[in-house]
């Protein structure tokens, strides 16, 4: 029987890369010379934490991350921005998230289009992934495209595919 994993994980080590090119950016940008603004990533926690001298100076420093993020073709949905925090004196930090797995809500969703839709394949939740299975390997394919145009505020992704 044909099935395939619906996935919703970021590519940590592109992540890492991203990470590390925006820190270089920021400390060479004439804008930030003089400030305290950089940015670290702890990846056992999953979590990137930008800090800077300011809110406009922490936006700035979230939208050269986000750029970079773009250019390494890692999906910015994946990013959970958390609230600004003031640290020691007019210090400034906020704590991004990186989301790994497919949440409870989002699975339950990913089932009902797929029993809503119809098509001759089954879904079943497995921890943080969603398993399709089918008779036919045009059936899943169908399934495939179906889930990435009704799902746009997920970044799924496809593997795992057995025939």
């Amino acid at each position: 029987m044909p099935s395939f994993d619906t996935v919703s994980e970021a590519n940590i080590v592109e992540v890492k890369n991203a990470v590390e090119q925006a820190g270089k950016e920021i400390t060479t940008r004439f804008d930030f010379k003089g400030s305290s603004s950089k940015v670290e990533l702890k990846e056992k926690e999953r979590e990137i934490i930008t800090y800077a001298d300011s809110d406009f100076q922490l936006d700035q420093v979230h939208d050269v991350l986000v750029g970079r993020m773009v250019k390494r073709n890692v999906d910015v949905r994946f990013l959970d921005t958390g609230k600004i925090e003031k640290i020691g004196g007019d210090k400034v930090k906020r704590v991004i998230k990186i989301k790994n797995g497919i949440e409870g809500d989002d699975a339950k969703k990913i089932v009902r289009v797929v029993k809503d839709s119809k098509m001759k394949v089954q879904a079943s939740i497995q921890g943080d992934a969603v398993r399709i299975t089918g008779a036919k390997r045009d059936d899943l394919q169908a399934a495939m495209a179906m889930l990435r145009k009704e799902i746009a505020d997920l970044p799924l992704e496809f593997n795992n595919f057995r025939d």
